[in-house]
C-alpha cells in the first residue's frame, strides 16, 4: 500500500501556508511572523494550529472560527492555482497502472484538500483520505500510521509512506512503515533530518532512484 502526504509532498503547496500566515497575522497587527510560530504550525494540525494561534496572540476568535478564515483564504490557491509537484502525476499513473492501491494522509484542511484533488483530477485515484483532524490523531503519533494501515487492511510494514516533514517521516518510521523523505524548499537545510527519519530520500519526482523503482515494480 502506497501512503502519500499532501501539501508539500504531492502539491507544491508548502509555501501558500507561508504568505496565510503573513497576511492573517498582518490583519491581526502582528508582523513579523515569529520564527517559532511558523515552526509549530508546520508541525501541527490545523486545528491545534488554530488554538495555538489564539492562545499565542490572544486574539477574539475561536479555533473554529480561525480555521474558517485560514479555508477561505485558502480556497483560491487550493482550487485554482497551487500545481503538482513535477512527476506526481506520472508517478500515481505508473503506480495505478501497475495495480497498487493508494492513500492520502494529510493534516490539510479536508475542503482545501478535496478541491485540490478536484482541481487536479485525482478526486477517485486514493483507495482512502485520511484526515488527521478528523481522526483526532496528531501526524507526528506513530499511532496514527498504525490506525491507516489498519484500516486499509494490511500492516505498517507493507506500506510505502511518501512525505517531506522530518517529524512526521520520523512517526512513520516508528510505526514501521516504509518512509520516502521527499524533497520540499519549506525544510531546506534540514534535508539531514529528513534523510536520518526516512528509508530513502526522493530529491526529485521527476528522477526516481533504482530502490524506490524496484519496490513498485
Amino acid at each position: 500500500m502506497l501512503l502519500f502526504d499532501l501539501d508539500g509532498t504531492l502539491l507544491d503547496s508548502n509555501g501558500i501556508w507561508l504568505d496565510i500566515d503573513v497576511e492573517y497575522l498582518g490583519r491581526q497587527g502582528i508582523s513579523p511572523v515569529p520564527e517559532d510560530y511558523t515552526q509549530y504550525v508546520t508541525h501541527h494540525s490545523p486545528l491545534q494550529a488554530a488554538r495555538y494561534t489564539r492562545e499565542r496572540f490572544g486574539l477574539n476568535r475561536t479555533p473554529e472560527e480561525i480555521l474558517g478564515d485560514w479555508l477561505e483564504m485558502g480556497r483560491e490557491a487550493y482550487g485554482r492555482t497551487l500545481p503538482l509537484k513535477p512527476g506526481v502525476r506520472e508517478l500515481l499513473e505508473r503506480c495505478a497502472r501497475a495495480g497498487y492501491g493508494m492513500a492520502l494522509v494529510t493534516s490539510c484542511i479536508p475542503a482545501l484538500c478535496a478541491l485540490a484533488l478536484e482541481h487536479h483530477g485525482l478526486t477517485d485515484r486514493f483507495q482512502g483520505i485520511f484526515y488527521a483532524q478528523k481522526m483526532g490523531l496528531e501526524k507526528g503519533d506513530p499511532a496514527l500510521y498504525r490506525t491507516v494501515a489498519g484500516a486499509l487492511g494490511c500492516a505498517p510494514e507493507d506500506c510505502v509512506f511518501f512525505e517531506d516533514t522530518p517529524g512526521y517521516c520520523a512517526a512513520a518510521k516508528a510505526a514501521g512503515v516504509y518512509v520516502v523523505g521527499v524533497d520540499d524548499p519549506l525544510f531546506r537545510g534540514r534535508e539531514e533530518e529528513v534523510r536520518r527519519a526516512s528509508h530513502l530520500w526522493l530529491e526529485s519526482f521527476t528522477r526516481l532512484p533504482e530502490e524506490l523503482l524496484a519496490r513498485l515494480r
